[in-house]
């Protein structure tokens, strides 16, 4: 029987009709034309729909586009940590490079600080957002983009335990983009 040790994990949502999305971006348009002999998909949706990374252009204009996106900062070691509730600096703990967050709705401004401070590439949330939805200020967004860590949002977290693991999360290359969606895997290792 082989062993399930050392498989990748899809943390990446579906793109689908009816899935979360942030209040007023628009909905998905999903459709298939039949051809001759072959099938094409139409896609209408946010840069921001379904797991993606958004990019320092998402709150600064002369920031980063999503095409510059760095694949070493979505490519290593992460650490997924459970919080079930928002994240705070006390619940950060041994950080890395790459951090991920389970069961958090969002980051406190502090938590961010601390993030930023200690150096870290990029963070993922299995939310809507690193901010609360009824945020107007988005300070987590503006620290965490402000000092170069780039930002991954709804993830599918529900199979990975916390712990450290290989994580590979790249973004489409689109040009000149605030954002875009990304495909993200996660497999275990050692502690």
């Amino acid at each position: 029987m082989q062993s399930h040790e050392n498989q990748w994990i899809d943390i990446s949502v579906l793109i689908r009709h009816g899935m979360p999305l942030w209040p007023g971006d628009p909905d998905i348009g999903l459709e298939t034309a039949e051809k001759t002999v072959y099938r094409v998909t139409s896609l209408r949706i946010s840069a921001h729909t379904g797991t993606h990374c958004d990019a320092p252009r998402h709150f600064f204009a002369s920031g980063a586009s999503i095409d510059a996106f760095p694949p070493e900062a979505g490519i290593g070691t992460a650490r997924v940590i459970q919080t079930d509730g928002p994240v705070t600096e006390a619940a950060l703990g041994q950080m890395g490079e790459r951090l991920l967050f389970k069961g958090a709705p969002y980051i406190e401004p502090a938590a961010a600080r601390a993030i930023a401070a200690a150096g870290v590439r990029l963070v993922g949330i299995d939310s809507l957002s690193v901010d609360p939805v009824e945020s107007t200020e988005y300070a987590a967004h503006k620290i965490l983009l402000g000092s170069g860590v780039w930002i991954v949002e709804l993830l599918d977290l529900s199979a990975a335990m916390p712990g450290r693991y290989e994580l590979i999360c790249l973004p489409l290359k689109i040009f000149g983009s605030d954002g875009a969606p990304a495909r993200a895997f996660l497999r275990r290792l050692a502690e």
